[in-house]
């Protein structure tokens, strides 16, 4: 057999990367092949549309096994298998107990619990666990740091009284001070004394992490994928060092924690990752100690909140589902699936639902369970891995520079580059440079929110951080989601006492005038605006007549860049102030219709959430 697959090869010649580079210039048909081709990423690097095995071959880690270090592809060589994870908030220990119970019954493997700090308590923890088995399912639990050392202490309590197996006991305790400086602003430094007692407090129980790096909170503020893994890497270094040097061995202290990853809608860059992530990390743990077993990156994915919209909200699950397989194929320990209400509601049992099956699906029906390492191989994402662990190296490199993270975290430097990449995606969303479908791009022109409003951003298991006596002394992250200021837009037009009806006058070239109304549709609809799309009129006067007898307030004239010349101006005077006029496009004659009175131009270069902003103003919403 082996014969006749090596006949087989020789029978065909490998097409040189000229070959590839000669049709592709060909199939352009002299368009740009650096424009149409090469994906400039966010992450600061260029990737071509293809790769050969000889630019793969010279990546150093390309033979590496799964299963073994530095674990690029992967933590284990027999399955993919993951946790299935589902988080509950725990005002009613009864109650987030019964909750537990059944869904360990509809797929769940691994349950999250978030306790208020004031009910943490051994009775609390009795009631909440009671029917669990603890070495068949992975226990979460996140509290107010000032309380997570009595929490493990509870825990382990527990766990014995139990005769709990502390080899299978699998879990975390969601210790991370340095996600309260940064999302907070408040120093934690006397917090970070508790770290050494919770590892000890565990060291028995291998399986179970008590320290945290919730990096999943820079990606639900808009962070891009180099910047979660520099500063995980980073964030993960410094409670690496900070137990090392108050006498955990490094061993137990690499075991003990936990990476909490986002997941982003940047399918391809995702896998890289997580596969960049594992391979980095294993060479940080080397240097402190040669226990390969030790450089094994345990990873929780989080799908993000940042992409989710208020408006058109069934289209999250097509986001998060992208994600969870970006996590999934990434090769992750768990996964827990944002459900696709979370931006204006408590989850409803039916969005828990969905979010759990997404997960059920991927493993039953794709059985992405079954295949390790299922992006090994693809030259194009064996680059990606490459280029994203340089890209996200150089930032871990600056961090230490500045002293570690809790030195770059306690000065705001991690804060204010998160801050401004956020600033920057959400300038790039109101231009239209980062598509959020059914938002800024697509929406359904005629939903309505039905009372929904954006829910903020919050933990009930922080909800009480104020007893720790920390005072807001440093920059915080700013999280807001992508869609947010589309959203207030929408919902301030929809409050108002008459919703702008936009009417398309349609006139001229065909193929232009239903490309420009079309264009004209998707960008107004994005405030809310009813929109009047028409076949075409023979005269502008026409046209005109039927926009004002539609109850008009917007009047926007879509025809070719040649016949502008033609039309914009008779039916601009024609309208003569009894709606307002905009033109669709950005026609040679702009200057020659400005200097008519025209002012309102619609295009591709336009600043959309701006435009409708003022569209608002002059129509005195």
């Amino acid at each position: 057999m082996a014969d006749s697959k090596e006949k087989l090869f020789s029978d065909f010649t490998a097409p040189s990367r000229q070959e590839w580079r000669d049709k592709i210039e060909v199939d352009l048909k002299g368009a740009d092949y650096q424009k149409k081709m090469v994906w400039r990423t966010n992450e600061g690097f260029s990737m071509e549309p293809f790769y050969l095995k000889e630019d793969v071959d010279k990546l150093p880690l390309v033979n590496a096994l799964p299963g073994e270090f530095p674990y690029v592809r992967g933590n284990k060589a027999a399955d993919n298998e993951w946790y299935v994870r589902q988080d509950i908030k725990c005002e009613c220990p009864k109650e987030a107990n019964a909750k537990a119970l059944d869904i360990l019954n509809k797929g769940v493997t691994s349950l999250g619990f978030c306790i208020p700090s004031e009910k943490v308590s051994a009775e609390y923890i009795e009631t909440l666990l009671e029917g669990i088995y603890m070495d068949c399912v992975e226990l979460n639990f996140c509290t107010c740091q000032c309380k997570a050392l009595e929490l493990a202490q509870i825990l382990v309590a527990y766990f014995e009284k139990k005769g709990a197996d502390a080899q299978k006991v699998e879990g975390s305790l969601s210790f991370d001070p340095l996600e309260k400086m940064l999302m907070k602003g408040k120093d934690t430094t006397e917090a970070l004394k508790n770290a050494k007692a919770l590892v000890e407090t565990f060291a028995a129980y291998p399986k179970f992490r008590p320290i945290a790096v919730n990096a999943y909170k820079l990606t639900n503020a808009g962070a891009y994928s180099y910047q979660d893994l520099g500063y995980a890497l980073a964030w993960g270094n410094e409670y690496l060092a900070e137990l090392t040097e108050a006498g955990v061995a490094p061993e137990l202290a690499a075991q003990s924690i936990k990476f909490n990853l986002g997941i982003n809608g940047v399918y391809f860059m995702e896998i890289a990752k997580l596969r960049a992530a594992r391979m980095l990390w294993a060479q940080i743990v080397s240097q402190y100690t040669a226990c390969k077993e030790s450089a094994k990156m345990h990873v929780c994915a989080f799908t993000t909140t940042y992409n989710q919209t208020l408006f058109d909200s069934y289209v999250n699950m097509l986001r998060s589902q992208t994600e969870t397989m970006s996590a999934a194929l990434g090769g992750v320990e768990s996964i827990v699936v944002t459900p696709f209400d979370e931006p204006y509601e408590v989850p409803t049992e039916f969005a828990e639902r969905i979010a759990r099956n997404q997960q059920l699906l991927l493993k039953d029906e794709c059985h992405f369970d079954r295949m390790v390492d299922v992006a090994g191989g693809s030259y194009f994402i064996e680059e990606l891995t490459s280029a994203l662990a340089t890209q996200a190296w150089k930032l871990f490199l600056a961090v230490e520079e500045e002293g570690g993270f809790l030195a770059a975290a306690k000065a705001g430097s991690v804060q204010n580059t998160i801050n401004e990449t956020n600033k920057t995606r959400h300038a790039n969303a109101d231009k239209r440079k980062e598509f959020l479908l059914g938002t800024n791009q697509f929406p359904n022109f005629t939903e309505k929110s039905e009372g929904k409003e954006p829910r903020p951003v919050c933990c009930v298991a922080n909800a009480t951080d104020g007893t720790c006596g920390c005072e807001s002394t440093i920059p915080a992250i700013k999280t807001s989601r992508l869609a947010s200021d589309f959203e207030a837009l929408r919902l301030t037009t929809e409050k108002a006492k008459k919703v702008p009806v936009a009417f398309m006058l349609t006139i001229g070239n065909l193929a232009m005038r239903q490309a420009r109304a079309q264009f004209s549709c998707n960008f107004l609809a994005a405030a809310g605006y009813q929109v009047i799309d028409n076949l075409g009129f023979k005269t502008v006067e026409e046209g005109v007549d039927a926009a004002l007898a539609a109850g008009a307030d917007i009047v926007v004239i879509c025809s070719s860049d040649d016949e502008y010349a033609e039309y914009a101006i008779p039916a601009f005077k024609y309208l003569n102030g009894r709606a307002l006029y905009v033109v669709a496009g950005a026609p040679a004659c702009t200057e020659d219709l400005k200097a008519a009175g025209i002012e309102n131009f619609i295009h591709v270069r336009s600043n959309q959430l701006e435009t409708l902003k003022e569209y608002n103003a002059k129509l005195g919403i």
